[in-house]
């Protein structure tokens, strides 16, 4: 009986706090950043910045400001969907250092172990966290769609 007592008062204890104040809690500012290397009639922003963390669209392996994959297939497409993401992120203030998270799309899983040798040139140093799926179709027919997410000084 007398733990129920205690355990009464200690619940009655913890619902009369007050409700903390958010009214202060910082809001973060987000801003929608394209540049002149972007399509102009995409559909979305090539990244989002929110307070010290910058979110970049899905990069294909393109030729910026253009729909033309580079000429000679997988591994040229390869090095061109990493130097977009390269581009992207210094463009906007980041480097290839401050990337935390990537999200890889591939066309064909068996060339994997192709990609992660194309991948791992553009990350000499810990590499971000990363996830990766096979896609059936990716946007213009591209092998690859990497998007990434970075922190800004």
């Amino acid at each position: 009986m007398r733990h129920l007592v205690i355990l009464a008062a200690m619940l009655i204890f913890v619902g009369c706090q007050p409700a903390p104040d958010t009214s202060e809690a910082p809001s973060l500012e987000v801003e929608f950043l394209n540049s002149a290397s972007a399509l102009p009639d995409a559909p979305f922003s090539q990244a989002v910045r929110v307070g010290k963390l910058l979110f970049m669209s899905g990069q294909i392996g393109v030729m910026p400001g253009t729909r033309e994959f580079p000429d000679g297939g997988f591994d040229p497409q390869a090095h061109q969907v990493m130097t977009n993401i390269k581009n992207t992120v210094e463009l906007f203030g980041s480097s290839m250092d401050r990337v935390v998270k990537c999200l890889v799309m591939i066309e064909d899983m068996s060339r994997w172990a192709d990609f992660n040798t194309v991948y791992v040139q553009y990350f000499p140093g810990p590499k971000p966290a990363r996830s990766a799926f096979g896609a059936n179709g990716l946007a213009l027919g591209a092998q690859f769609e990497v998007e990434c997410i970075a922190t800004l000084p």
